[in-house]
This record gives C-alpha cells, sequence and structure tokens, in this order.
C-alpha cells in the first residue's frame, strides 16, 4: 500500500485515538463533577449545537475536493479562491447559528425539553455562551480540513491531538476547583479560539503564497454544485447523531439520557476511530480520479476496505462482547445495568455503518456525492422515524435497537446501489477480497469469547485475561489470513532498516 497514504492515515488516526482515550477516561470523572442530571443537560445542550450545525451546506467537502485537485496540477489561484470563498461561507453560517441559538435558548429550555426548573436558568445561561462556540467551532472545522485537503494529515493531526487531549484534562480541573456547566462551556469556546489561531498559523506555513482572491462565478458555482449534494449527507448524519439524545430529552428525560449518551457516546467513540484510517481516502481519490487513475483507485479500496472492515469487527467483538463489564468498571454499577444493551448494540450498529464510509469517500471523490446524500438523506429519516418509535416503545434500549435495524437496512441498500456505478469496484469483489477474509475469523472469535464470558466470571483478574486472550486470537487471524504478503514484506523490510540503522549508531 502508498506509504504515503498509510503515514496519512495513521497521522489522522492518532489525531483522533488519543483524544478519544483521554476524553473517554475523564468521563466518570465530569459525570461525578456534574452530577447525573447536570450531564444530561451537558449532553442536551451539546446535542442542540450539535443539531444547529445542520445548516452547515458543507461546503468543507468540496473545498477540500477543490484544493486537492488543484494541489495536484499546481493552481495556486484557485486554491486561494477556494480557501477565501469557504472562509467566507462559514464566517456567515457561524453567524447565523449563533444568533439561532442565543434567541432561541429561552424557548428550547423551557419548552421543548424535559429539564428539571431548578437547572433551566443555567441550561439557557449555558446554551447562549455556547451560541459563541459555534461560530467559533464552524471556523474551526473549515480551517482543519485545510491541512488534509493537502495531504498534511500529520500537522492537522498534531493539533487535533493536543487540543483534544488538553480540554478534557482542562474541563476536569475547572469541575475539581469547584466551578460548573456555565464555566466547563466556557473553557471550550476559549480552547476553541486557540485552536483557530493556531491553525491559522499553519496554513500560512503550509501555503506562503496564500492571499484573499475573490472567487470567481464559475468556481462558486462549481464549489456549491458539488457542496449541495455533500450538504445531503452531512445535514442527514448531523440530524442522525443528535436527534435520538434530542428525541430521549424530550420523552424520557436527563437522567435517561445521561444513561444512553455515555454508553452511546462510548461506541461512537470507539468505533469512529477508523473512520480516520479512511478519511484520507476523501483528498486522495479526488487526486488519482483527476489523474485518471482508476485501476490504482480500486486495488487500494479493496485492500484498505480488506483492513477497516478487520480493524473494526475486531473493536466490535471486545465492546459488544464486555459491555457489561466495561460500563461497570468505567462508570458504575447503575450505568452498567442501564447501558449494556445500548453500549453492545450500538456498537454493532456503528460498525455496520461503517460498512458505508469508504464507499461513501470514494463516491464523493469521483464526483458523484448525489448518490451518497440521497441515500443519506434516506437512512436519517427512516432512522428517526424508527428511533423515535424505540424510544417511545421501549426506552433508551429501544433506541439503540432503532439504530440497529436502520444501519442494516439502509447500508445494505447503499453497498448494492454504489458498487459497479459510481464505485469503480464490484460489490462481488468487495465482498470476496475485503468482507469474507476479514469477517470469517471475527465472527468464530466472537462466539468463543461470549462462551467464555459466560463461563468465567470471576472478577477483575479474569476478565483481564479473557480480554487478552481474545485480543490475541484476533491480532493472531488477522496476521495470518487478513493481512496481504505484500504488506507484510513491506513492514519486515522497514523493521530490519530500523534495526540497521540502530545498530549503526
Amino acid at each position: 500500500m502508498n506509504l504515503s497514504l498509510v503515514r496519512n492515515a495513521v497521522s489522522n488516526l492518532l489525531g483522533a485515538a488519543i483524544p478519544a482515550l483521554v476524553a473517554l477516561g475523564t468521563v466518570p470523572l465530569v459525570v461525578k463533577g456534574l452530577g447525573d442530571a447536570s450531564y444530561g443537560v451537558y449532553s442536551l445542550v451539546t446535542a442542540i449545537v450539535g443539531y444547529f450545525a445542520v445548516i452547515d451546506i458543507n461546503v468543507t467537502a468540496g473545498s477540500v475536493k477543490f484544493i486537492a485537485e488543484s494541489n495536484a496540477h499546481q493552481n495556486r489561484d484557485r486554491i486561494n479562491e477556494t480557501i477565501c470563498f469557504g472562509i467566507s461561507v462559514y464566517a456567515m453560517l457561524g453567524l447565523l447559528g449563533a444568533l439561532g441559538l442565543f434567541f432561541g435558548a429561552h424557548f428550547l429550555v423551557t419548552s421543548v425539553f424535559s429539564v428539571p426548573a431548578k437547572l433551566e436558568p443555567e441550561a439557557v445561561a449555558t446554551l447562549k455562551l455556547a451560541a459563541l462556540g459555534f461560530f467559533i467551532g464552524q471556523l474551526q472545522s473549515y480551517l482543519q480540513s485545510i491541512p488534509q485537503s493537502l495531504m498534511r494529515y500529520d500537522i492537522a493531526s498534531r493539533i487535533e491531538m493536543f487540543f483534544g487531549t488538553v480540554v478534557p484534562l482542562l474541563t476536569v480541573g475547572v469541575l475539581m476547583l469547584g466551578y460548573g456547566l456555565f464555566e466547563v462551556i466556557l473553557l471550550r469556546v476559549i480552547t476553541s479560539t486557540i485552536h483557530c489561531c493556531v491553525l491559522s498559523f499553519w496554513i500560512r506555513r503550509l501555503l506562503p503564497g496564500l492571499a484573499w482572491k475573490r472567487p470567481g462565478a464559475t468556481l462558486r458555482r462549481e464549489l456549491l454544485g458539488f457542496s449541495a449534494y455533500s450538504f445531503l449527507s452531512r445535514f442527514a448524519t448531523l440530524s442522525y447523531a443528535y436527534a435520538d439524545k434530542l428525541i430521549i430529552g424530550a420523552l424520557v428525560g436527563v437522567t435517561g439520557l445521561a444513561y444512553f449518551t455515555v454508553a452511546s457516546t462510548l461506541a461512537n467513540r470507539i468505533l469512529s476511530l477508523t473512520y480516520r484510517l479512511s478519511g484520507v481516502f476523501f483528498p486522495a481519490a479526488s487526486a488519482l480520479a483527476a489523474r485518471g487513475e482508476i485501476e490504482r483507485l480500486n486495488r487500494l479500496y479493496l485492500k484498505a476496505s480488506r483492513y477497516v472492515v478487520f480493524i473494526n469487527a475486531s473493536v466490535l467483538v471486545l465492546v459488544a462482547v464486555f459491555s457489561y463489564q466495561i460500563l461497570y468498571y468505567w462508570m458504575d454499577p447503575q450505568f452498567a445495568r442501564a447501558g449494556q444493551v445500548v453500549l453492545a448494540v450500538m456498537a454493532l450498529s456503528q460498525f455496520i455503518d461503517s460498512l458505508t464510509s469508504l464507499p461513501s469517500l470514494v463516491n464523493d471523490g469521483m464526483g458523484h456525492p448525489r448518490f451518497s446524500g440521497l441515500f443519506a438523506l434516506g437512512r436519517a429519516a427512516f432512522g428517526l422515524l424508527v428511533v423515535w418509535l424505540g424510544v417511545a416503545g421501549w426506552g433508551i434500549d429501544g433506541a439503540a435497537w432503532g439504530h440497529l435495524i436502520a444501519s442494516v437496512l439502509l447500508t445494505a441498500a447503499f453497498l448494492v446501489a454504489v458498487h459497479g456505478r459510481t464505485v469503480p469496484t464490484r460489490l462481488a469483489d468487495l465482498v470476496r477480497k475485503a468482507y469474507l477474509p476479514s469477517a470469517l475469523g471475527v465472527v468464530v472469535v466472537a462466539v468463543l469469547a461470549h462462551a467464555a464470558n459466560r463461563l468465567f466470571d470471576g472478577g477483575p483478574l479474569d476478565l483481564a485475561l479473557l480480554v487478552l486472550l481474545t485480543g490475541g486470537l484476533l491480532l493472531g487471524y488477522g496476521s495470518l489470513f487478513v493481512i496481504e504478503k505484500s504488506d507484510k514484506d513491506m513492514a519486515w523490510t522497514r523493521v530490519k532498516g530500523l534495526l540497521s540503522v540502530r545498530k549503526t549508531v
């Protein structure tokens, strides 16, 4: 596999993995510092702010594609036009969303969601402050995409890793000093501002000739045309990601929302890490398509799918099989009882969703965002209906099962629709060369691990040994039957090279 692509993929993964570990490690301290109800309010505020991001017309996706293509052809004027247009769009969207959040805060907290009366004043004030964070966050998300579009994931990931690690730790520090929810959001607004400044500095270093250049009508039309369909994907994704929490907040209450958020966030954080591995495929696919290297793109796609599916399936086994113990030792027995099913089912749902990640990125990189956008919209509409029915009938467990039903049906439809059409790979080849080699052994290990977990439940030591054994079996299967010989040889050559350099020194 191309070493540059691998390096960017690993950098992108580390940029999310380390902050995710820190964030997950600090969740119990944040819940304890705020209390279950206040943490539910915190989850509600972040869900509302996240849902307001649906106004983002996803110029980021079009910008990444256009910058990657322009950089491949060394067209600096077009890069300047694209960046200036993107910054202008996100500044306007950020301002629009911030005004909506600020002036709608009181109505949302007091009339729409089930927030305890004693927490309403703090919730309103916090949501108004979060409006400023929304404006800054829109600019931050766009600036973050610029190094990525230049295939400098190493820089973008180091910056993300630093702030993603520092913010959760500072949040715990703020709570330990006796402050509350409002101060936690204030901290995040301040660090997001600093984050934007650091990104701006590095963008200037990467593009020393960057200058403000008014985008022409042709570029605006092409960029908005591409982004219009990408917007459907983003709109659907954000709606689906946050609406379940809004539904639970309205029908169940903030305490039930806290249980669901902890379990679903854990599943999402862990299973979404490998999306960072595949995320580099979008600018890579755009560049390869621009140069007409379709056969090379096809080979990379099949190999990347093989590895990503295996990694995700392995993580799914560890999370789903040991869901009760994870919540028991990470949080407390009450969270384990309330969230065990949610964690296991949401992990399975996330795994099935992950099967659409690489196809979507290649589809968009080939210039066909219409397909992924329309499917994402249909998935969100159907998914929200099923989740709402699930919450109304079975509470937070029903929400998780609703997610799973939507994932299975819509993922299957999407894979059938794009392969051989907008993705230059036959579905039969994908299943035969990527899915089956990755999944067969993992299923066997999952069955054995589940049986052993039911038989040997003797405490932390037994659990640790069982997890290590399960991980060892998965690693052994992957090494023997999933990783291709050429990649094993390349990795071994690199290791021998590093060892020889050390001996020389």
